[in-house]
């Protein structure tokens, strides 16, 4: 799929945006990426930002080659039912909704219509981000190309078969919320311990930054990287103790598996 296809992203929010910022950086030329959005101040804003234009709704799923889907998945059967009278049969249709399975969206379109299921993550916005993606039988190999190179200017991407999209939800869909939520506490744990708001969130941060920093450029696992910061009968070995005693792993992997049971409710 050449470059210079013309691309209609349907919905301008965070991830919208997101996406904008990742089409451009895959080579595609801001001049064909069009989006549709009710609020007229965020058209503007993203017009000026990035050079892109605005389109009616049913004009851009009849001259556009490919048409992401970033809206809220209790608002995406009515979209469908809006634009199955005008789309254009060939375009690729990526799905950035959640829950929201290939099946449902060609019945709701057209069988034959091609469609990419994929779940991103909010690092996207700072092109760190990490997805799952799963294809539809009539997706080509050129929209399989074009799929790769634009998950690739976003961060990073899996292709997994649709039966674990849910899991990809539940691991990194909301996993940055996880991660956050974790910084959270350590924050408020420093505190408690008689550092003051701005330190602690300062120590807090650039620990978390600089761990993850040395987990991807190390080539260690965590696991070897967790052993060397550990000494026997040490700081870190009790905190670590704690937590065990505390079943981290089962608090965990319980969140997660309630995230992939609320994904698989959302189809």
């Amino acid at each position: 799929m050449a470059n210079q296809q013309k691309v209609a992203v349907l919905g301008a929010g965070v991830m919208g945006e997101a996406l904008i910022a990742a089409l451009i950086g895959s080579g595609i030329e801001p001049s064909v990426i069009s989006i549709v959005e009710k609020r007229p101040e965020r058209c503007n804003e993203l017009i000026g930002k990035y050079a892109i234009t605005t389109d009616s709704l049913n004009n851009a799923v009849a001259t556009n080659d490919v048409i992401l889907l970033v809206v809220k998945p209790q608002d995406m059967q009515a979209l469908l039912g809006e634009i199955k009278p005008h789309i254009n049969a060939k375009a690729l249709v990526m799905s950035f909704v959640a829950g929201k399975k290939i099946g449902f969206i060609a019945e709701n379109l057209a069988p034959a219509q091609p469609v990419v299921r994929i779940m991103p993550n909010t690092p996207t916005s700072v092109g760190l981000g990490a997805a799952g993606y799963s294809f539809g039988s009539t997706v080509t190999e050129e929209h399989r190309r074009f799929v790769a190179k634009l998950l690739a200017a976003a961060g990073k991407a899996v292709e997994v078969d649709e039966s674990l999209q849910d899991a990809i939800t539940a691991t990194s869909g909301s996993g940055p919320a996880y991660f956050f939520a974790f910084v959270e506490a350590m924050v408020e744990g420093a505190i408690a311990l008689g550092l003051s708001r701005e330190d602690a969130t300062t120590l807090t941060i650039q620990t978390i930054v600089g761990s993850a920093a040395l987990l991807e450029r190390s080539g260690d696992s965590p696991t070897t990287l967790r052993e060397k910061v550990t000494s026997p009968n040490g700081t870190t070995a009790a905190a670590l103790a704690s937590f065990s005693n505390d079943h981290l792993s089962e608090i965990v992997a319980r969140a997660m598996k309630a995230a992939r049971d609320r994904s698989q409710e959302l189809a």
